[in-house]
């Protein structure tokens, strides 16, 4: 397979990015076409649809699957599932599959046409193999059953902030917070993580369900092809 896009994100590291498309509903991002696929013709038509289908590569994850099972977030990182009963990214081939929204599509930019969406589960720089219209009438089920899904609901966190750190948290921000971005199997009220968003570092700690933000500074450059991330579903 050939590249066909890359997306950018707010997140430059696998850390927080949200473990499910449409999570968190206004995180954005955009799809930038590589070079040959870079006309309004490639895109033309999509602009009468609201969702799309992202195919892509969990390129950050250097291990590959070393088994038939995996230890799903969700579950607590403890319980075993089947690989192929999860959207866990270490998988026999690491592909990933996302559901986004069309925000718009700017024509006009250098990198023209770029394609704006919300709500994208991927990391700043994860490469994209292929883009597909999102159809209701084939693609929607809300009849279905979601497996462990369905059972392990899933608890936001109250999301703390100082007042003089408040100008710096923007909503989707707050949003992205509240899911725990921990590991799972995580449970130190005393430590400090860190996350990379749109430029800053954010630290936070936790406590009884409860997120605090100690810090926000400027993000350490990234370095190049830092892609995806290492935890989902």
């Amino acid at each position: 397979m050939q590249q066909v896009a890359t997306f950018r994100s707010p997140f430059g590291s696998k850390f927080g990015v949200p473990r499910q498309a449409g999570v968190v509903a206004d995180v954005r991002g955009s799809i930038v076409l590589a070079k040959e696929y870079r006309t309004a013709d490639a895109i033309r038509g999509m602009e009468d649809f609201d969702y799309l289908w992202l195919i892509w590569g969990f390129s950050a994850n250097k291990h590959a699957a070393k088994g038939v099972t995996v230890r799903p977030p969700r579950l607590g990182g403890n319980k075993q599932i089947g690989v192929f009963a999860t959207r866990s990214p270490f998988r026999p081939n690491p592909i990933g599959l996302s559901s986004v929204r069309i925000d718009r599509i700017d024509y006009d930019c250098p990198d023209g046409p770029v394609i704006h969406v919300l709500g994208a589960d991927l990391m700043d720089g994860t490469p994209i193999y292929d883009i597909k219209p999102y159809i209701p009438y084939t693609d929607a089920h809300p009849e279905a059953r979601g497996g462990f899904t369905d059972t392990a609901r899933w608890q936001p966190l109250e999301v703390m902030v100082p007042e003089e750190l408040e100008a710096l948290v923007t909503q989707p921000l707050r949003n992205v917070l509240a899911q725990d971005p921990r590991p799972q199997y995580h449970d130190d009220p005393g430590r400090i993580y860190g996350m990379s968003f749109d430029g800053r570092d954010v630290r936070f700690k936790v406590e009884d369900r409860r997120l605090t933000v100690v810090e926000i500074v400027p993000a350490v450059p990234s370095t190049p092809n830092r892609k995806t991330k290492d935890t989902n579903n």
